[in-house]
């Protein structure tokens, strides 16, 4: 059984900065892709970005162009959030995902193992 487990997140001005993990165990984590998924409250679960198995393939979300980087550890089974310019818009509970299948888009259906979440607070 895989998990995944979220760290990172917090209380931060707009414009700072903050960086999540996500470590998982239990499974073959160097062939999956992964993804980061946020929910707002009172909104649906919505695509942030996503990365290959090799790391060789990123995408995001319009609203996090430019701002969000996403980047993974294969070594340390770790993939990571590192988000830049924060904006109050950017609160939210953001989640880990993982594909066995190594997809790497924006469908959260296609995704077979998730984290808990972990709280982003931005303050405007």
């Amino acid at each position: 059984q895989v998990q995944l487990v979220e760290s990172g997140g917090g209380l931060v001005q707009a414009g700072g900065s903050l960086r999540l993990s996500c470590a998982a165990s239990g499974g073959t984590f160097a062939r999956y892709g992964m993804g980061w998924f946020r929910q707002a409250p009172g909104k649906e679960r919505n695509f942030v970005a996503a990365i290959g198995w090799s790391g060789g393939s990123t995408s995001y979300a319009d609203p996090v162009k430019g701002r969000f980087t996403i980047s993974r550890d294969n070594a340390k089974n770790t993939v990571y959030l590192q988000m830049n310019s924060l904006k109050a818009e950017d609160t939210a509970v953001y989640y880990c995902a993982a594909s066995r299948a190594g997809y790497s888009g924006t469908a959260s259906r296609y995704y077979n193992y998730w984290g808990q979440g972990t709280q982003v607070t931005v303050s405007s």
